[in-house]
């Protein structure tokens, strides 16, 4: 069976309501991403940031996967599938994908500041300054900040170089380091890009590129390349 690696990104789950930090009228419209998305954040006003996230959690809880998450699922049954996803919502694990890696972390999980290791689900949208960790110290989002190492590179790079076929669908592949992963899929391999806008690289011969949002576009990849005969 061929190993299909997704990168997905924050278009995927746009369709479904989640707001994106470059979107208009968004979450992220009334905050600095410095304030709520960094450590140095973290540390200048913990309330701020919980009650950030528990604001993203909530909205997260509300929506429901949308069609090119199933569209992946199905892809299980011809295809051995691993999505590498730079989303922090479990909107692939609602709909049903069986290996989802969370590169910038998990907005249902919370993490102890005193021990990286010590992660926690989530049972509510809520995380309040008093939660805490097995040690005693202070629960915080397990949400990967700007100018944090990303501790599950170096899984997706092992991942990325065993694909027989990469997709890369709602991400502009502008953020790094998981922009870079399309430089580790093996010579000749066949990428497919999925995104309304023109995507910020040159691209190569094995690139073709789907310009339309990700719902439609997973459809076309699947009735043209994918699975043209089903």
């Amino acid at each position: 069976m061929k190993k299909l690696v997704v990168l997905s990104g924050a278009g995927i789950s746009a369709e479904s309501g989640i707001s994106t930090f470059r979107d208009n009228g968004g979450l992220w419209d009334n905050y600095r991403i410095e304030d709520v998305a960094t450590f140095e954040g973290w540390v200048k006003d913990q309330e701020l940031v919980l009650d950030f996230y528990n604001q993203r959690r909530k909205q997260a809880d509300s929506v429901k996967p949308n069609a090119a998450h199933y569209a992946l699922v199905e892809l299980e049954k011809h295809f051995d599938v691993a999505i590498i996803t730079q989303n922090v919502d479990n909107l692939h694990e609602v709909a049903g994908s069986s290996k989802v890696i969370h590169l910038h972390g998990e907005l249902f999980k919370s993490r102890s500041t005193k021990n990286p290791d010590l992660v926690y689900e989530m049972t509510s949208w809520e995380l309040k300054t008093g939660d805490l960790c097995e040690l005693g110290s202070q629960l915080r989002p397990h949400i990967v900040w700007f100018g944090e190492e990303v501790p599950m590179m170096e899984v997706a790079v092992e991942v990325a170089e065993e694909a027989d076929i990469f997709i890369v669908i709602g991400t502009s592949l502008a953020v790094y380091p998981a922009a870079g992963l399309v430089h580790y899929v093996g010579a000749g391999k066949p990428i497919y890009i999925i995104d309304p806008a023109q995507p910020e690289i040159n691209l190569k011969k094995n690139m073709t590129f789907i310009q339309e949002k990700a719902t439609t576009g997973m459809e076309t990849l699947i009735k043209k390349y994918l699975l043209p005969d089903n």
